[in-house]
């Protein structure tokens, strides 16, 4: 019961680990989706500045149109008012044509600026990608390596299991459901090494005797002694 308890303590320790090298692979996932979301958003921008263009050089076409067709009613127009009104209107069709004009000058820099970005974005997120599929490669030897030890453990364990009688398995299975890695522990200085509470004599001397298996008194795990203790 002692070399079980120890094969699936070590088992059990390969568990943190796999989790760990996991995490690698999850954080370098993780570093190419912000710089994929990045790259995403750049685009958005850039494509949302372009339509904005458009939309501006649809309205330049249309206000020259309109000075276009107050040029023609200008030298035609007969009285004063006319002649101001259609001033008025060349007026505020040129602040118009003014104002696209100055939008696009703005938004084209805009563009220009976020399609640097887009290229930086471009050479990382290949970085990041070649850095993840390299961290891929580690991991899958390392995570490789652990489960050819965790199936020798595994081939030992169920050698052992098999050698036991299935009364005593049993036994050890229903403490190590509540009791964990600490299903079976040592006794030094004659106490528990679980609950860390003194043992009874009794049990302690049942212990040295080693006839039978021995429980805890307090805390119901199964007990043994180092081979230290029992030369003591």
């Amino acid at each position: 019961m002692v070399e079980l308890s120890k094969i699936d303590n070590e088992l059990d320790s390969y568990n943190p680990l796999i989790e760990e090298i996991n995490k690698k692979v999850q954080k370098a996932q993780k570093a190419l989706e912000e710089i994929l979301a990045q790259k995403e958003e750049t685009v958005k921008a850039i494509e949302a500045a372009k339509v904005k263009i458009a939309t501006y050089e649809a309205q330049i076409k249309e206000e020259k149109a309109k000075l276009e067709d107050i040029k023609r009613k200008s030298a035609e127009a007969k009285t004063e008012k006319e002649i101001f009104a259609l001033s008025s209107e060349e007026h505020i069709a040129k602040d118009k044509l003014s104002f696209a004009n100055e939008e696009i000058e703005r938004l084209n820099k805009i563009i220009e600026k976020k399609e640097v970005e887009l290229a930086e974005l471009e050479e990382k997120e290949k970085e990041a990608r070649e850095n993840l599929e390299k961290i891929q490669a580690e991991v899958e030897k390392q995570l490789a390596e652990i489960n050819e030890k965790k199936r020798e453990l595994l081939e030992k364990r169920d050698e052992l299991a098999r050698s036991m009688e299935q009364k005593i398995l049993s036994f050890y299975e229903k403490i190590r459901k509540w009791a964990g890695n600490t299903a079976v522990v040592p006794v030094r200085n004659q106490a528990c090494y679980g609950c860390y509470l003194k043992i009874n004599d009794k049990a302690y001397s049942d212990l040295i005797l080693g006839e039978e298996i021995v429980t805890c008194p307090h805390c119901g795990r199964v007990l043994y002694l180092e081979a230290q203790e029992e030369s003591a």
